[in-house]
């Protein structure tokens, strides 16, 4: 017996038959970050998702399940790379951390081709609480707790968090909000000034 039946558009319903191609996770992903970018959490519905990966919707939950799950899946692929951020702690001395973290942060920003999901996953985070607890997750389970980690001083969570607060203030103001003159400086400049703050919450008294 086959595990599909068949839908209203024509289309099988139910689980994906063995041949399902492999790619087509990855197309789901892609077109559900593309769909909260354009209309944020609460007008992007699962439906729309399908439609825009070219797949019924009765796929896009055999993968991913419900909505809050398939926006999970989509940002933490889409933030995939700041949550390396965590390796610049291992590599040379505390000293320099600052620095290395701020320039590292920044660098993610500045890259057009991580810019931009990422811009849909906090533009939906502020738009949207069940979004927000989404993000906070990820960024607590994946990013804020392995750099704690690495850290090994009094207060680490803290000043983790605090050097944290700095950063994505900063982002915010730059990359999201577009505060002039912050936006448009040299962002040398930016690490130059930031960098020290960021030293100071992370290995200060």
């Amino acid at each position: 017996m086959s595990d599909l039946t068949e839908g209203p558009s024509g289309r099988r319903r139910g689980r994906p038959p063995r041949t399902e191609s492999a790619g087509t996770r990855d197309r789901i992903l892609s077109a559900a970050r593309e769909e909260f970018s354009e209309r944020g959490y609460e007008k992007t519905s699962v439906r729309g998702i399908a439609k825009a990966a070219g797949v019924d919707s009765a796929l896009v939950h055999h993968y991913f399940g419900t909505k809050e799950q398939v926006f999970a899946a989509a940002i933490e692929v889409a933030f995939a790379p700041a949550l390396n951020a965590s390796e610049v702690i291992e590599h040379g001395p505390l000293d320099g951390v600052g620095e290395r973290l701020t320039r590292f942060v920044l660098g993610v920003w500045e890259n057009p081709t991580t810019r931009t999901p990422l811009l849909a996953i906090v533009r939906s985070a502020v738009n949207n609480d069940t979004a927000a607890a989404v993000f906070r997750r990820l960024i607590a389970s994946q990013l804020l707790r392995r750099i704690t980690a690495r850290l090994d001083l009094p207060d680490a969570e803290l000043r983790v968090e605090l050097a944290a607060a700095q950063l994505v203030g900063c982002a915010m103001l730059r990359y999201v909000i577009k505060v002039e003159p912050l936006a448009s400086e040299d962002v040398e400049r930016i690490i130059a000034r930031v960098a020290p703050v960021v030293q100071g919450h992370l290995t200060g008294p």
